[in-house]
């Protein structure tokens, strides 16, 4: 099997709703020596986007996306200790989905990544209000607030932290991201964020790049 076939059946083990595909897929992934990161990115993930977009067009429910999650998970747990990097922790990140809006797939594969690279990552979940985010920044000492929205709606939302944040006297220490599917770098640069992340990896990259220089 080919390099590009894996990734495909990767993906189709997420959208097939099958566990046990999924731990198989990303056992022979780490055999053939397919780079965790990428095995992720153009396998499993790619499945769960997919998900997601059978879920928005009422072809898939509830049910079939926790199960979706449930393979997604499983093959995440088979690669994602093969990129752990040990020693100190290199920065604090608050992350969630603003307030209204319950999407979490992507900020879930963000979190898991960002983790296991070695960050202190606080997950709020969904549903967050503004005052949440700030409020756990300053407990954490953070580095980085990060701020999904999936919904036109919610995107307005955004802009609602990072004013709190201005108002509290955080936000010239604390660096923010902003991601989701109606985003896009104008929409970032508008409302005043540090950077706009297209997906996981363009996150994991853009987080080194403020932290690290």
């Amino acid at each position: 099997m080919s390099k590009e076939e894996l990734l495909r059946k990767m993906a189709d083990a997420v959208v097939n709703l099958d566990i046990e595909e999924a731990k198989k897929s990303a056992e022979e992934a780490l055999k053939i020596g397919i780079p965790p990161l990428e095995a992720i990115n153009r396998g499993f993930a790619k499945g769960l986007q997919k998900v997601g977009e059978l879920f928005e067009n009422k072809e898939y429910f509830l049910a079939d996306m926790i199960m979706a999650a449930e393979a997604f998970k499983t093959g995440m747990d088979m690669l994602t200790p093969n990129i752990k990097e040990e020693g100190k922790k290199k920065g604090v990140i608050v992350i969630g989905t603003v307030k209204d809006d319950i999407h979490d797939l992507g900020k879930n594969i963000v979190t898991t990544l960002l983790t296991s690279k070695g960050y202190d990552v606080y997950d709020l979940g969904i549903d967050v209000p503004a005052e949440e985010f700030v409020k756990k920044a300053e407990e954490v000492d953070t580095d980085i607030v990060g701020l999904s929205a999936l919904l036109t709606t919610t995107m307005e939302r955004i802009s609602e932290v990072i004013e709190i944040l201005e108002e509290a006297g955080l936000r010239s220490r604390i660096k923010v991201i902003v991601g989701g599917r109606p985003l896009t770098p104008e929409f970032a640069k508008e409302v005043g964020a540090d950077a706009y992340c297209e997906d996981a990896i363009k996150a994991l990259e853009t987080v080194k790049k403020l932290l690290e220089g």
